[in-house]
Parts: C-alpha cells; sequence; structure tokens
C-alpha cells in the first residue's frame, strides 16, 4: 500500500510562512511515507509561476530521499471554477488547470486532482447557486479543452468528489467521465467527503478502474458540516470494507492523507493509522 501525504498536513510556522517544500518531503520521508503530494497554490514555493528549474530540483529531492511524487493537488479552482458565470473566471481555471498539468509533469507525477466546477459550496456562502444544468455544460466545456494536454504530457485528470453539489451520485460521476472517452479522465475518490451523501464502498465499486489516486479522510456523520472532518479512524469511515473494495478491485495506486487546515501533529498521527488501515487490506487480501 502506497502510504502518501499532502503539503497541506504540515502547518505553517508562527509567522504564517509555509512549511519549505523540501524540508516537508524530509519530515515526510521521516514518517516513513511512500509518497507525497504538493499543492499548486497562486504564489509561493509550489505555485502557478514556478519554473521547470524549480519543479526538478523538488523532484529531485525526493528521487534522492526515495520518496515519490505521484499526485499533484490544488484548491485554486474553489477560487477560478471552471464552471463560473463570468467567462473570463472559466477561461483563468482552464488557463490554471493547463499549469498545473505542466507543473506536474515537470515533478513526475501520475495525476492532478481535478474540481470539475461547482453548483455552489457550503464554504463559500457568498456564491450564488448556479444552475445545475449550466454547470454540466460548463463543466464539459473546460474539460475539452484541458484532457487534449493531459494526453499529451501523459499525465491523468482525476476529478475529485466533493462538496460542490455536482456529480453527487457514482452513476453521476461515472456517466460525467465516460461521457469524454480518454483514458487521461478519471477519479481522484475521497472516501471521507462522500460519506455525507453516500457509501464510499458503493462508489469504489461503480468507478472501479476509473480511480486514479484515493484520499483518505475521515468524518462524523452526525455532525453533518465542515467540523465532521476528523483524524482517520476516529469517524464513521468503514475501513475495512472500503480497503476490501479497494482489494477487489485491484487497486495498487496511492493512499493520500489529506489534512486540511495542518497541524502540528496532525501527519505523524495519520501515518499511525494508515498502518491500522494497511493491516485491514492485507487481510482483505487473504480473505479475498
Amino acid at each position: 500500500m502506497l502510504k502518501g501525504i499532502n503539503y497541506w498536513a504540515f502547518p505553517p510556522d508562527n509567522r504564517g510562512k509555509p512549511i519549505d517544500p523540501l524540508e516537508a518531503l524530509k519530515k515526510a520521508k521521516d514518517l516513513e511515507y511512500d509518497c507525497f503530494e504538493f499543492t499548486v497554490e497562486e504564489k509561493g514555493a509550489v505555485s502557478l509561476d514556478m519554473s521547470e528549474g524549480d519543479a526538478e530540483k523538488i523532484r529531485g529531492a525526493a528521487e534522492a530521499a526515495g520518496i515519490r511524487l505521484l499526485t499533484v493537488a490544488s484548491g485554486l479552482s474553489w477560487i477560478f471554477s471552471p464552471t463560473d458565470p463570468e467567462q473570463a473566471v472559466r477561461e483563468q481555471a482552464v488557463k490554471n488547470s493547463k499549469r498545473i498539468l505542466e507543473i506536474a509533469s515537470w515533478l513526475g507525477a501520475e495525476s492532478i486532482l481535478y474540481v470539475p466546477g461547482m453548483v455552489s459550496a457550503v464554504f463559500i456562502p457568498d456564491f450564488e447557486p448556479q444552475l445545475y444544468d449550466n454547470v454540466d455544460k460548463r463543466a464539459k466545456e473546460s474539460l475539452k479543452q484541458i484532457i487534449p494536454l493531459a494526453e499529451k504530457l501523459q499525465v491523468k485528470i482525476g476529478i475529485e468528489n466533493v462538496w460542490n453539489r455536482f456529480l453527487l451520485s457514482p452513476a453521476e460521476m461515472r456517466g460525467f467521465i465516460d461521457y469524454f472517452d480518454s483514458e487521461y479522465l478519471g477519479s481522484y475518490f475521497d472516501v471521507g467527503n462522500v460519506l455525507l451523501y453516500g457509501h464510499p464502498e458503493h462508489w469504489i465499486e461503480m468507478l472501479g478502474k476509473r480511480i486514479f489516486a484515493v484520499h483518505l479522510k475521515d468524518f462524523r456523520v452526525n455532525t453533518g458540516n465542515l467540523d465532521g472532518f476528523v483524524d482517520l479512524l476516529d469517524g464513521d469511515v468503514n475501513y475495512r470494507s472500503v480497503m476490501a473494495e479497494f482489494v477487489k478491485l485491484g487497486y495498487n495506486g496511492p493512499f493520500t492523507a489529506e489534512i486540511v487546515p495542518g497541524r502540528e501533529g496532525a501527519a505523524e498521527k495519520a501515518i499511525v493509522s494508515m498502518k491500522i488501515i494497511e493491516k485491514m487490506r492485507g487481510e482483505g487480501k487473504r480473505n479475498g
């Protein structure tokens, strides 16, 4: 099992300065993570304006440390949504995604996380809800502009199931992915995000080989809001059943703990839980 951690898990220092990417890599390796997920920001060490040389330096450090850079994430689609009612914002979203694909290729990553758009989002209260049909149309228009570059660079686009009130069922997500008929478009499946309105086991079974990468989180359903996200194994995700489905699927890609916002000790606690989850996966293989 490829156990990963993402950059957001490591908190900034007392002055609010983000942790240096190379330091984060070292910490992850020391904690025995197998892979690391960088997050592309608007500004900073890993950002839209980074150079190929910057990325190659990070890639080289990861190779030297023996930690893999298989996925790249970003939260920029919440600011520049590919389905925003303003065309200029949609165009910027497409431009950002193409740049993230390029950065991912420089880092040697296999997949990027992609938010296809949003009808609305609970954590963006001033965003006016968009008509579902319009969001679906704009999401497809945006992806049609991005997929050719993904195919050229051979970096996959993984659509994540997020709280965007769009693609709310595994059947709908599957149909949306299949609409494009591209081996470079699939799912970046988030185990915890789906729990509010579904069962991760069902999604895994229905999405199948479309799943390129996995985010591990946990969630308490009775809380029902952002405060419901808790440490791995402290929520309602039935990880034994989830891992049994991944074993049945034959999934061997990365399992990355996504921790937002980062906090001291979170990465240390997550690796302990992930080793327990890894044992569950092993039991699933023996039982299979």
